[in-house]
């Protein structure tokens, strides 16, 4: 088998052969969405080849950006379009593509690569860990009332400012812009770059996908936020995704769509974990919570940069062990944290924690606690204080979370 780079001549038979390893066509979007294969790069592809050159696998990145804690801006290739034929499943192919694919990663100088993933069980074995999560929040619409703040700065509690409706046409460039300043800020998130917007790839708002925005402005007029949203069946508004890093003008946003007439209930799609909308309901039970899934997988690739690379908000040490069989590498790190900034250099001292690379994915971004992968069996904890001390030092300001989807 040959694993080689593709050109832009190679263009429809990747994107065909991708397509058939899901049992789908190139001409059918995803739901909601366009043609999410228009915006692949064909330098940044690969196909798997048999013998007599036959394609039989693919994989490629896209060249995002990833907002750290710390609101540090680094490279992250995120990987898609991973499939193979099904008459040549179970044969390596998979296995193959993906460290062909690591190993150029890493020889390029990147530290990290991340994904989302199809199927849950397949990307652990490679050494990617879900490192953001998400869910669905589901308010009747009767039950849609929202409590005034019983501690605020401002006179009512509500952010300052207005809120407009556009169709998704009329404002593309605001859109760009204003997701453009969040994801700078909130960690977890991915850039879009603009050949996205440009080729309405993905999903709404991204696609041509007819939708309604509602678009918040500060009190001088700026756009800081917009909620993307259409009506569907049985009277109900959903809502793709909220953009705002400010939480009164999220509340504006919310009090807009709930407040909407002629709507049965309010599905606001990709809320992160523990956000604060469903306390600001006056009926407490009036939101149903669902969907709750994994989101975006991390997978380190040079540990010592990577940990120095993210901003950190407690001081300490720890000593790690950390393995990576599939690349088959294991390393001994000393990580101290002073001041915000971390140094993390090999050392022979013995471990305070020992972990699979997969593991320290999932911990990087600090929406999964070491504590619980320790209580899971998967992190093992060698002194009594070890895993305190890693809860401690993991721990990030604002949770990660992301919506871009790839």
């Amino acid at each position: 088998m040959e694993i080689r780079p593709t050109t832009d001549e190679d263009r429809d038979v990747f994107v065909d052969t991708a397509h058939a390893a899901f049992g789908l066509f190139p001409e059918t979007p995803v739901e909601g969405g366009g043609l999410w294969w228009s915006a692949l790069e064909m330098d940044h592809c690969m196909l798997a080849l048999t013998a007599d050159g036959r394609p039989v696998g693919t994989a490629a990145t896209h060249p995002f950006e990833l907002t750290l804690p710390g609101e540090t801006l680094v490279p992250a290739p995120g990987v898609t379009a991973v499939g193979v034929l099904p008459s040549h499943r179970r044969q390596g192919v998979l296995s193959a593509m993906m460290r062909h694919q690591l190993t150029e990663l890493r020889t390029r100088g990147e530290f990290l690569s991340v994904l989302l993933a199809s199927e849950a069980p397949i990307y652990g074995r490679f050494g990617y860990g879900p490192a953001t999560y998400t869910g669905r929040l589901t308010v009747q619409r009767h039950k849609a009332a929202l409590d005034l703040p019983r501690a605020h700065s401002t006179a009512d509690g509500r952010a300052t400012g207005s809120v407009e409706v556009l169709r998704r046409a009329e404002c593309g460039k605001i859109l760009e812009e204003v997701y453009d300043r969040y994801r700078r800020a909130q960690p977890g998130a991915l850039s879009r770059p603009h050949r996205w917007w440009a080729l309405r790839a993905g999903q709404p708002p991204i696609s041509p996908a007819p939708r309604y925005i509602a678009l918040h402005r500060d009190a001088d007029g700026v756009p800081d936020g917009y909620a993307s949203y259409s009506i569907g069946e049985k009277q109900t508004l959903t809502v793709d995704e909220t953009i705002t890093t400010d939480d009164a003008v999220f509340t504006a946003l919310a009090r807009f769509v709930l407040g909407h007439d002629l709507v049965s209930q309010v599905v606001f799609k990709h809320v992160p974990p523990q956000h604060p909308l469903r306390w600001q309901l006056t009926d407490f039970r009036a939101a149903e919570v669902g969907g709750d899934t994994d989101w975006l997988w991390v997978r380190l690739l040079d540990v010592p940069r990577a940990l120095t690379a993210r901003g950190w908000f407690t001081d300490g040490e720890l000593v790690l062990a950390v393995d990576d069989p599939f690349l088959d590498w294991h390393g001994r790190y000393l990580l101290t944290v002073r001041d915000g900034k971390a140094e993390c250099v090999p050392t022979g001292r013995e471990p305070d924690l020992s972990l699979d690379v997969r593991d320290l994915g999932s911990l990087y971004l600090g929406g999964t606690a070491p504590s619980t992968l320790v209580r899971a069996g998967h992190i093992r904890a060698h002194r009594p204080d070890a895993t305190t001390r890693a809860d401690a030092l993991f721990r990030t300001d604002r949770s990660p979370h992301c919506l871009h989807w790839f």
